[in-house]
Formats: structure tokens, sequence, C-alpha cells
């Protein structure tokens, strides 16, 4: 029965409209419609009994944006649901269903999704037996089941043997477990190895071991292939076909037989599918062979060849190793681990695969099953039925009669009625130990056991063949190689990389025409390592981030046990070659290094980040339980700079206190009432910490919205931080229209600053004499990129027309034109003069970005703050842009006394390490400014003065009471002094520091309610007037400078 309280905006599409938007195109019914329009979508009664927006849990929610796997619905904000009801309780809302184009959705990042998950459309998709279990069974079972394994068993005994067999399990099991564990965790996508690494351990793990995995693949190929061709070229031998020499033989075929797989693949996934089926069934064929062939009755030859069919003796002959010519129980297993590879042969098509979550696991793990057990049942059976050495001489058997005492190495033989003791004096060409072709020797139909070896090698090399193109489209589609996203398309229904195919067998015809590949091989397996080992180290690290979003289906898995397979695998590179070993970390190191620098735009929400952020909040806790200590005090800087692109000079010289070291917010008040300013400050908060990172700045944004300026910047100043991860320093522009500002404007700047002394912030002005705002430039700018963008844009459309020879294109690009013309101009072109000063405001602004001069830091050392105001410019001189600029300190002194203040700041400076050019005491500082000077500051002040005293006292009151912030007549007398101070600083500044790059003062402190706010700021502009770039700048008056060790 239906339920009709169920939302089916998921199950059903939504009905469309016809509109007139680009040409009248309607959407093609599944949500992908070029400028579609959807009709609005009234609410639905929910399950609750009446209509509400709010949307019943439902898949598509969940999707990511641009997927084609599924229409990805847009659920209703909160903003929807609060502001709507709030408003006037009407429900309507656009149609929650349409993918909206710059909505709060996650970004598409899922490139392979490309492909449908269905089959709808003719794609090809494998189950868990074609796609994953052949193609691993045919990886694993290689040329050494046939030509080597009763070698390994020969020198290692079968004792030890088991146990090569079995580590080498213990490698792939975990690791298959590891994989298992991953790819539940999510949808997979194609990519195999690449994929799983990259999504859980982000892309430089991923964009590293990809690309040495794709070509470790694609030389695989060439290493199979020549396997190949080496047994043909042995055939021809024996029968003297041999084309023109054995070298060039075996290139010719390997080459011809590259060119046939290569037509195979691209022919697509289901002829490689039938290929690799009939592969199988001649490798089961020559297995069952081999099996079958130790049962036969063994003529007289296979006896001096060494085989004797089941023997008890010879079993236990062959139980303890007996290692040969240099060779060790490493040695031996380095030579058949590779055999044991080839697990990622399913997980490298996944983007093939019709359910990967369930195929993997299954197909995988079973595969390892079987293939195991093969490998010990094969080796055991010859283990039973072979003794280690043989003459190969009829003759050597044992006359009837003859008394004989069977001992040494050969005992089992001899008790069989052969005498093969020649072979403890010299090599013997028979036997498990020395003869490669036992397996053909032992099996019923020897040209069965040639087959098997064609298929194993062929099949192994055509699995690497698809497998690179797979993995190395999946990287290149991720576009983590900028240069290698040429690779990145595919063609046909099943997304075929054809032009990966093509790479991929250049690389493997020029490895089989002028490699080594007894040298590359070693270099080959320890990739396929190093990709095994990450596997298990990216289960490892999502599970110890104890991440909510780890919530694998697959759940026999344990962390601790992946830790040990990513031990083990590393350890196994060094077993099997260890200068391979070292290469390979080497060229794995290289590639992080690459794709971290790069930092490629991606997001895939990898343990990486969620270990990040568990350190982080575990080092600030730890923070907490220490002490600060001068020795450790560091800038932490709160710039108010409102967006950070807007004042550049401010953010530059935070940015030079901080850099890497300590803490940069920069903070924007949004002034207004709070419903209309939350959309901006939401807007703002992505958009500026994106263009903080792009421009290399080690900085947070900050945005709050509140009624007044001066409560937002209190806000922030109570609320920011973690910890102690907090800012201790306040910095701020000078406000330098403050005399044309309105009154409330100025007290709310000064009260900032109040503030921030009543929060104990250290507190720095920055003035510049053309300005720090340079917001109206940018928005300029920025209109001209658009109108320039929607200019290039109407272009592309009209050429677009233009070549679609529609006879009503001349018409529309007239008016097409006319319009972009009307609208451009709008835009009233500026007058050089005021071009001429936004040059100039804007190179002022970011000259803290250029390397300055040689030239001074000059600073006015007043007041002992705490050493804030010389430790500042003395973190300015450390760093690249000002190393060339060097410290002058300035310091009042008394008459007299001068050489006596200018011997103790020295002996203080040097007690604190900090280098300085000179030290200047200036001992006139307490004289009277000049008649200029003064008048200058009477001027500043005179729109806000009450000049009550010329007034009668009645009047004079009125006056005070109605304008309570001008500046009396006794505010004036009582701090003349320091007003005069101020006004003769600047004179002395002018005399002094007019060429210096940098000024540094001490910043003046006004008295809470002494002080009105206009004297306040008229104080700060006349100290700071007509000077280069100035930082005024007071401490907290707590020590950060210390002499102590």
């Amino acid at each position: 029965m239906e339920n009709d309280a169920y939302d089916r905006i998921g199950d059903e599409p939504p009905n469309y409209e016809e509109t007139s938007f680009s040409g009248g195109t309607t959407s093609n019914g599944n949500g992908t419609g070029n400028g579609e329009h959807r009709a609005v979508r009234p609410s639905v009664v929910s399950a609750f009994g009446h209509d509400t927006l709010d949307r019943v849990p439902n898949i598509d929610f969940y999707r990511n944006a641009g997927s084609v796997s599924g229409n990805r619905a847009v659920r209703p904000s909160l903003q929807e649901l609060h502001d709507v009801f709030q408003k006037n309780g009407r429900i309507s809302v656009t149609n929650t269903v349409e993918d909206r184009e710059g909505s709060d959705g996650t970004p598409s990042d899922d490139v392979e999704s490309v492909i449908p998950l269905d089959n709808k459309d003719g794609t090809v998709r494998f189950g868990w037996i074609k796609g994953v279990l052949v193609r691993c069974m045919l990886n694993i079972w290689g040329v050494m089941l046939f030509i080597r394994l009763s070698w390994v068993f020969g020198q290692a005994g079968w004792g030890l043997g088991i146990v090569v067999i079995a580590l080498s399990c213990v490698v792939t099991t975990v690791t298959g477990l590891s994989m298992s564990a991953i790819c539940t965790n999510g949808v997979v996508r194609g990519g195999g190895a690449y994929y799983l690494i990259s999504r859980s351990l982000g892309p430089e793990f991923g964009g590293s071991i990809g690309l040495i995995f794709a070509f470790a693949n694609a030389v695989a190929v060439a290493m199979y292939v020549v396997g190949f061709a080496e047994t043909v070229v042995d055939l021809l031998k024996e029968n003297n076909a041999i084309m023109i020499d054995e070298l060039n033989d075996i290139r010719i075929i390997g080459c011809i037989s590259v060119v046939l797989l290569l037509g195979i693949s691209v022919a697509g996934m289901e002829w490689e599918a039938k290929a690799q089926i009939g592969l199988l069934i001649i490798l089961l064929v020559a297995i069952v062979n081999v099996f079958v062939g130790t049962g036969i009755p063994a003529s007289t030859d296979k006896k001096s060849k060494g085989f004797f069919n089941y023997d008890a003796k010879i079993f236990m002959e062959n139980l303890p190793p007996d290692f040969r010519d240099g060779e060790t129980f490493f040695s031996v297993f380095a030579i058949f681990f590779p055999a044991a590879t080839g697990i990622l042969a399913g997980a490298n098509i996944s983007g093939d695969l019709k359910d990967p979550q369930d195929a993997l696991p299954k197909g995988t793990l079973l595969a390892i099953l079987i293939t195991g057990v093969t490998y010990l049942g094969v080796a055991l059976c010859v283990s039973a039925t072979v003794v280690r050495d043989a003459t190969g001489n009829i003759n050597d058997t044992i006359a009837t009669g003859m008394d004989m005492f069977c001992n040494g190495s050969n005992t089992a033989a001899c008790e069989q009625g052969w005498n093969f003791s020649s072979c403890d004096v010299s090599s013997c060409k028979f036997g498990s130990m020395n003869n490669f072709q036992v397996m053909t020797m032992v099996s019923g139909f020897g040209p069965l056991i040639t087959a098997g070896t064609f298929s194993a090698t062929l099949s192994s090399a055509l699995a690497s063949l698809v497998s690179a193109p797979k993995v190395f489209q999946a990287l290149c589609k991720d576009n983590i190689y900028t240069a290698l996203k040429f690779f990145a398309k595919g063609h046909g229904k099943n997304n075929e990389p054809i032009r990966g195919y093509v790479l991929t067998f250049i690389i493997a015809v020029a490895f089989i025409i002028i490699a080594d590949l007894n040298v590359i091989a070693p270099i080959i397996s320890n990739f396929f390592l190093a990709s095994y080992a990450l596997i298990n180290f990216s289960c490892f690290h999502a599970s110890y981030a104890k991440s909510p979003g780890w919530r694998p289906a697959y759940r026999y898995y344990n962390m601790w046990l992946s830790l040990f397979g990513a031990v083990l695998c590393c350890g196994v590179m060094f077993v099997i070659n260890w200068w391979a070993a070292l290469l390979t970390y080497a060229i794995e190191i290289f590639l992080y290094v690459y794709v971290t620098v790069k930092k490629p735009n991606v997001n895939w929400g990898s343990s990486t980040q969620a270990v990040t952020f568990v350190s982080a909040v575990n080092n600030a806790l730890s923070l907490t339980g220490v002490e600060d200590h001068v020795k450790n005090f560091r800038p932490q800087c709160m710039v108010l700079t409102g967006a950070p692109k807007n004042r550049p000079a401010l953010l530059d010289l935070a940015h030079c206190f901080t850099k890497n070291y300590g803490l940069c917010l920069t903070c924007e008040v949004f002034v207004g009432p709070r419903t209309e300013t939350l959309t901006d400050v939401n807007a703002g908060m992505e958009k500026n910490q994106m263009w903080l990172n792009k421009k290399k700045r080690k900085a947070f944004y900050a945005a709050v919205a509140c009624d007044s300026f001066r409560q937002g910047t209190e806000n922030l100043m109570q609320a920011s931080g973690l910890g102690r991860l907090k800012p201790n320093i306040l910095m701020m522009g000078f406000k330098k229209d403050w005399r044309t500002a309105d009154t409330a404007g100025v007290q709310s700047y000064v009260g900032v600053l109040h503030d921030a002394f009543d929060f104990e912030y250290g507190t720095v002005v920055l003035r510049m004499n053309q300005g720090l705002d340079i917001s109206h430039i940018i928005k300029a700018q920025e209109e001209m990129e658009r109108e320039a963008q929607e200019q290039k844009d109407l272009e592309k459309e009209e050429l677009a027309e233009e070549n679609k020879g529609k006879s009503i294109f001349r018409k529309s690009r007239n008016l097409s034109t006319q319009g972009l013309t009307s609208r451009a101009s709008v835009t009233t072109p500026q007058s050089p003069q005021v071009v001429v000063v936004n040059e100039r405001l804007v190179s002022n602004s970011t000259q803290f970005q250029r390397k300055q001069g040689k030239g001074t830091i000059d600073v006015w050392w007043m007041f002992d703050d705490g050493g804030l105001t010389l430790l500042l410019p003395y973190i300015l001189t450390t760093r690249k842009k000002f190393k060339d600029c060097k410290m002058r300190i300035f310091i009042a002194g008394q008459p007299g006394r001068v050489e006596q203040d200018r011997h103790e700041m020295k002996s203080l400076l040097e007690k604190f390490r900090i280098k300085y050019a000179d030290i200047h005491v200036i001992d006139d500082i307490t004289q009277n400014p000049n008649s200029n000077s003064w008048k200058m500051f009477e001027d500043m002040i005179e729109p806000f003065r009450l000049h009550e005293g010329s007034k009668s006292t009645t009047l004079a009151e009125a006056l005070r009471k109605d304008n309570p912030w001008k500046i009396s007549d006794a505010e004036l007398d009582t701090f003349e002094e320091k007003t005069n101070l101020q006004v003769r600083l600047n004179e002395l500044l002018q005399e002094n520091s007019r060429a210096a790059n940098l000024i540094i003062v001490s910043m003046p402190i006004a008295r809470l309610g002494s002080v009105s706010d206009h004297l306040y700021m008229a104080w700060l502009d006349i100290l700071t007037k007509n000077l280069p770039p100035t930082m005024l700048i007071r401490g907290n008056h707590k020590s950060v400078l210390t002499f102590y060790s």
C-alpha cells in the first residue's frame, strides 16, 4: 500500500515547465538539461500531518554535486526553514531537487562517476567472479607455479617452503582485509589502488603511489610478455627454428604479443574478459594435469630424472632445507614472493564492477585462499614425488642383488633402486634443485604445462595492460599532475582510456627492446609492495583517526593488524632488494613533495585531515596545562582588516610578525541588523579564507555581525582563540577620516582602543599617509573583470552561433553588441588624476609585499610597555623583506645624562641579544613645540572645542550638556603637557626619521573617562602626521623580553 505521507522527491522526477530561457530548452528528464528551469514545487504533506518544507531522509540529498549516478537533491537550508515561517508563516520555496549552481553542497570531486552506475546505456559491468576472482587468480598464478616452485621447495625444503608460502599469504591476506575495509567505507569508483589510497590518505600519498603503480603495471606487461617470448624461443630452439638469434627473437615475439594484447584490450572490456576466461580454463587444465601426473606410474625415463610417484621417504627427505649456491631463506622468499602479488587485479578495474563494495572483498580474499592452497598443494605433491638431485641416466640403477648401503643425500632414490651418488661430487641436470621443467616431467601430458605457462604469462600481461591505463586515467582525471590531463579522456560506452593504452603499449615495447628486465624486476615488485604497504597504512590511519565517517561495512579487520601488514610489506621490500626499496622510497618521497608543493585543489575528506584535526585539538589541550613563559612569547595578532584583501599593508605586516610561527586572525565586523548581515558573513567565510590560502598568508578569517563596530570588535577580542591559542595583540589601521566622520564613528573607534587596553591586549595602530583601504579599487577591478568575462562569453556564444550558420545570427549579433556597448558605457572612465592616485595608493598599500631597500627601522621607545615596542621591530629585521633594514633606537633622556642613558640602553639591548645600528638619546623632548606645529594642532581640534571659557557659566554648562563629546578648555589645560609632548615628538620624528623605511613609536594612552575621544584622536594624528609608514605600539605592560636563559 502506498504511503501518501512519503515525500517521493527522489523517486519520481519533478515536473518541468517550458520557458524562454536558452532558446526554450527544456529538461531532458534526468536533471541534466542545459538551461532548464524547474517549476516551483509546493510543499508536501509530511508524515507529521501538516504542511512543511522539511523533507524526509532520502539518498539524493547525500549525493555529490554534479553526480550523474543520480539527481542530487538540495534540501531546504536552515535559513529557508527559519526565515519563511518567521516572516509570514506561508510556505513558499523553490524546487529543492534542482542542483543549483553555487549551492552550498559539496563540490563535485567524484570525477570517476562520469560512468553511470546503471547498465541502461550498454556499458559492461562485471560481477565478483568474472571481475575480481578470475582476474586475481590469473594474476597470482604465474610462471612461478610451473617453472620455479619446485626449485623453491628444493632449496627451502617443504618445511620452510610452507613458511615461504604462508608468509606471502599473510602479507596479501592482511592487505586484502585492509582493502576490504577501505572499499566498503563508501562508493568505490575507478582507479583501484590509487583511488583507495588517495581517498583515504589524500592526494599527496595517492598521487605519488598512483603514478608509480601505473608505471609498474606498464613495465610488468613487458616482464610477462618477455617470459612468454622466452618460452616460445625455447621451443623454437628445440626444433631448430630460430629466426635471427635468441635475443632478437624474444624482441620480435614480445612486440607481436603486445600488439595482439593491445588489440584485445582496445576492443573492449567484454572481449578482454572473454580472453581471460579462456586463459583461465587452460591454466586450470594445466594445474589438474600436474595432480593427475603425480598419480600416474613413473616411467624409467622419469625415474632417472628423479620422479618416483608418492613416497613417504622422499617426502621426509625433502623436509629439511638444503640451500645451495649462496641461497638463503630470504633470497628464496624474495624469488617466490612476486608470484603472490596480483591481488589488486580486480581493484584496478573497480570502475567496471557492478558492485565494487561487495565484489572486491569477496573476490580478492577468495582468490588469495584458492591460489595459496593451489601453490601449497602443487608444491607438496612435487616434494612427495621428486628427489632433489638426479642424473637423468637410465643406466644409474642398482642391479638386483647388489649389496649397497643407502645413505647420504640420495637415500630415498637409493631405496627405489637408483644410484644418484654422483650428484654429490658433480652437479646434475635433473631433480627439483636443478631442472626448472620438473612440472612438465611430473605432469600427465607435458605440452599442457607449456600451454599453462603461456596462459599464466599472457593472462598476467593482459591484466597489467588493462590495469595500468585504468589507474592512470583515474589519476589524470583528478588533475593532480596537470601535465597529464591529456590522458584523462575516455572513449566509447565504457569510457575506455585509449590514450592510456597507447602509452602503456609504448612503455612495454620500450622495455622489451632496451631494458634489462633482471634489474627492473625487483623495482617493479617493490612498487607493488609499496602500494600494499600504503593500503594497509590507509586502513590503520583511518581507524586511528576515529573519524565518525569511518564506518566500513566489512568488519573483519583490525587497525593494528593493518599496521603490522604495512610494516611487513616495508620489510619484505628490503628482503627482495634493498637498493630497489630505497629507490622506491626516494621516488615516492619526491612525488609526495611535488604534489604537496603543488597543492591540488581537491578535498576528499582524507584520514590525514582527521588525524591533523585530532592532533591539533590534543596539542591545544596540552598547552592549557602549561603556564605561559616569557621566553616562549610570540605575537598572536587579531587584525581588523575587514575583508583581508581590502587592507593589504595591515595584513602584510601582521604576517611578517606571525609568519608560520604564530596565530594571525584577520577579522571583519559587519555592522547592521543581523538578519541583513548574516548572509554576507556566511558568504564571506570560505571565500576570504580561500583568498588567504591562495596568497600564502598563514592566517584565519573570522567575521561577526553586530549593531556597532565596537561591539563586534569586543566580541571578537573576548571570544577569539582556543585555550592558549588566542590573540594577544590587536592590530588596526589609523582612522584617517576622524575629523569628517560622525561622532558615533569616532567614539566607536576610540572605544575599541579602550577595550583592547581593558582586555590587556597589546595594541598596534598602523598609519600610512595615502591610507590603507583599497576596497573601492578592488571593487572597480572586479567589475571590469566581470564585464570582460561577459564580453568573452558573448564572443564565444556568437562564434558558436556562427558555426551553426543560422540566418538570424547577424541581427542577433548586432543587438548583442549594442547591448554590451550600452552596458559598458554605464561605467564612466576614470580621470587620469584619479588613476594616478589609485595607482599610488595600491603601490603604497602593497609596499610590504616587496623586499625593502637598505634603510632603517626607527624605534622610538618612549615608555616601557613590557618590551613589545622593541620586540616587534626586531622580529621584522629577521624576515627576508626587512633583512637590509637596521634598527635605530630612540629614547628620551635627561639633559646632562645623554651618555649615561645611552650606555644603560646599550647594556639592556645587549642583555636582550637584540642587534641595533645606533642609539639616539633625545634630551630636548620637553621643549615646547614651535608655533607652526602648535598652530597645526589647534586648527585640527578647533571644530571639536567647546570654548566654554569665554562663555557664561550657564551657557558653558548647557554646551557641555549638549555636546559632552567636545573638547573642553579645562581638559586642554589639564593635559597640556601631554599634548605638547605629542606635538613635540612629531617635530623630532620629522627631524630624525623622515627617511626611515618604517617608524615605530610608543602609543600614548588616554586615561579612561578623562580624555575626550576627539582629543585622543588629535594626539594620534599630530604624532604621526606627514611621516613614512608609522606604527603606534603599546604592549600590555607584561614582559615579553627576558635576559635570563
